[in-house]
């Protein structure tokens, strides 16, 4: 039996690891939220202060509200998405401004121009945020019934134009989110190849599907790279500081095009080996390919951050895809075995266009079949 002491020791022990935890995420969730904050602040501080002290109006509160509600705390702060949020807004506040010009203030009014602006809002738009945005700003607009018509109209204008420059001047996706994405995919991919190549050299029926439960979650990491490289792209397409990243992203775009592909590829590979293992025999020929590979996927991954690692990339892969001749690995193989080689076949294609080799070329280095 464990006395009540070691008992308490452990608790206090597991208490303390939680604790710590729990801290470090809440201190990486500050410190990824940095970025969106200040666009937040700045945007909103600016966008008040214009409409207060430069055109003069009393309560520019709509200024405000309509920048933070804009930019908000996500990481995709997409400049289209931003001006399709600040549309929306705009909407919103025209509708109850012209409530407001009609029929007066009131509750029924404000019921009118809620009804009115979902109505508008969702036949502009399939996105339900962007009614939500528009439906919350026109009841701002109603209930806050200060200065001269359109005066809100006016202030919600400068807001949205305040987000879309401070998307601009201070970009929210920073070059280490999108990389972060990067290394979570290729970090999942490693470990669904490193599964297939156990479970084949074992014939283990078992973990051959679980390398294939691996291989189909693949694309949740392929859709959050995705997500993240595209918001970067189109920063850096109208910030002036990242003009120097654009190439780099588009080099990034290339290498997730074709791992988009080579993930894809593996879940054919994954469906064909846990199929094989069904009979308990180990199959090193394809297990040591599928190896090979994965060490070139490696590679791969090392060269978004040192380009100058593409061509070792290249070579390692290529040097696989000559290989993957079904007929000459397997002379006495069975189908199956042969048909998962062949399988290989455009998943090396894929990595070596991964590594910066022109498609037409990499396949030009399979043997022919």
């Amino acid at each position: 039996m464990i006395d009540d002491d070691a008992s308490t020791t452990v608790g206090v022990i597991v208490s303390r690891s939680r604790l710590r935890t729990t801290l470090r995420r809440r201190v990486l969730r500050v410190r990824e939220s940095l970025p969106a904050a200040a666009q937040i602040v700045v945007a909103a501080t600016a966008a008040y202060a214009f409409a207060h002290f430069v055109l003069g109006h009393p309560v520019p509160l709509l200024a405000a509200t309509v920048t933070v509600s804009s930019l908000g705390l996500v990481r995709d702060a997409r400049p289209w998405r931003v001006a399709e949020t600040v549309a929306g807004m705009l909407v919103g506040i025209l509708i109850a401004e012209l409530v407001l010009l009609l029929a007066g203030a009131g509750w029924w009014q404000i019921a009118v121009a809620m009804a009115l602006t979902l109505v508008v809002a969702r036949f502009l738009s399939p996105q339900p945020g962007f009614a939500l945005a528009a439906v919350t700003q026109s009841l701002i607009a109603l209930v806050l019934v200060t200065g001269a018509p359109f005066l809100r109209l006016v202030d919600g204008a400068v807001g949205g134009l305040a987000a879309l420059v401070v998307t601009a001047l201070i970009p929210r996706t920073l070059r280490r989110t999108e990389l972060r994405d990067a290394d979570e995919l290729f970090d999942a991919l490693d470990a669904a190849m490193a599964s297939i190549v156990r479970a084949l050299r074992r014939g283990d029926r078992v973990r051959a599907e679980r390398a294939l439960e691996r291989a189909r979650s693949l694309q949740t990491y392929v859709d959050a790279w995705s997500g993240s490289l595209e918001s970067g792209r189109e920063v850096a397409r109208i910030s002036p500081f990242l003009r120097r990243q654009r190439s780099e992203l588009q080099r990034h775009e290339r290498v997730r095009a074709a791992l988009d592909l080579t993930t894809r590829n593996l879940r054919v590979v994954a469906r064909r080996a846990a199929y094989l293992c069904a009979d308990g025999v180990s199959r090193p020929v394809p297990a040591d390919l599928l190896s090979d590979l994965a060490r070139g996927a490696a590679l791969v991954r090392e060269s978004l951050d040192d380009i100058s690692i593409e061509p070792v990339a290249r070579e390692a892969v290529a040097a696989v895809a000559r290989r993957l001749d079904p007929a000459a690995l397997l002379p006495d193989g069975g189908v199956g075995e042969l048909n998962l080689v062949s399988a290989l076949r455009p998943l090396a294609v894929d990595l070596m266009v991964a590594a910066g080799m022109p498609a037409a070329e990499a396949k030009s280095l399979l043997p022919r079949i």
